[in-house]
């Protein structure tokens, strides 16, 4: 089993930064894969961005050049850098590990940004 808490998020103006942690703790080894996803009400979740256990990384369009993904494997935590943040960044944002194909999912955190 892995486990995954998640930190960070709240409230803030559109302009600001947030950093979102989520720290794996349980079977770690061989998670290949772990990711952050957002859920805005009444959407579906969506990938934000993705690192894999060798460094590779892929973002949501909608989070290039604003969002960075890094992964800290001494601590097996992965962060989220958002920066620029819009309000159309508003959402519940999960983070997602892969262990051997079985997926693991942190508890949600809210991030709203106002106008």
């Amino acid at each position: 089993q892995v486990q995954l808490v998640q930190s960070g998020g709240g409230l803030v103006q559109a302009g600001e930064s947030l950093r979102l942690s989520c720290a794996a703790s349980g079977s770690i080894s061989s998670i290949n894969s772990m990711g952050w996803y957002r859920q805005a009400p009444g959407k579906q979740r969506e990938l934000v961005a993705r690192i894999t256990s060798g460094g590779t990384t892929n973002y949501a369009d909608s989070a290039k050049g604003r969002f960075t993904i890094s992964r800290d494997n001494t601590t097996n935590t992965v962060y989220l850098q958002m920066n620029s943040l819009k309000p159309e960044d508003t959402a519940v944002y999960y983070c997602k590990g892969v262990r051997l194909g079985f997926q693991y999912w942190g508890q949600g955190t809210q991030v709203t940004v106002s106008s």
